[in-house]
């Protein structure tokens, strides 16, 4: 659960948000047809995972393949094969303070105003190196 936190607390920064670029946005476009279908589909993972737990952009070394998965509890994707590149806390801790149960209005914060993209874009060099 440490090491969630701490990929999740790296994955923000001020004033984040937009859209990235370069072979991230590539490779966005490449495996979910766009970068709006991509957010769609994050945040639906997002707002759809039961209970406590975690959405994660992963990478898939053996396929080559940006991927959505989520994970409950404590797990993350690197049990299952795949590289994290991007994720969001969706235990209640996280956002019940400021959003109660209003759970898909945080995801949609995370996603227009916090993610690093940097952080994101570097973590794919590193998976694809």
């Amino acid at each position: 659960q440490a090491w969630n936190h701490q990929f999740f607390w790296e994955s923000m920064k001020p004033n984040g948000g937009g859209e990235p670029s370069g072979e991230l946005l590539e490779l966005i476009n490449r495996d979910f047809g766009s970068y709006d279908t991509f957010v769609k589909e994050f945040k639906t993972a997002a707002a759809t995972q039961f209970g406590s737990g975690w959405a994660w952009l992963a990478y898939k070394p053996e396929d080559k393949k940006l991927a959505l998965v989520k994970t409950p509890s404590a797990e993350n994707p690197l049990v299952l094969g795949y590289t994290p590149l991007l994720t969001i806390d969706v235990w209640e801790h996280a956002y019940y303070l400021d959003f109660q149960n209003r759970r898909p209005d945080y995801i949609s914060i995370f996603m227009e105003k916090l993610v690093s993209w940097e952080a994101v874009s570097s973590r794919l060099k590193a998976a694809t190196a």
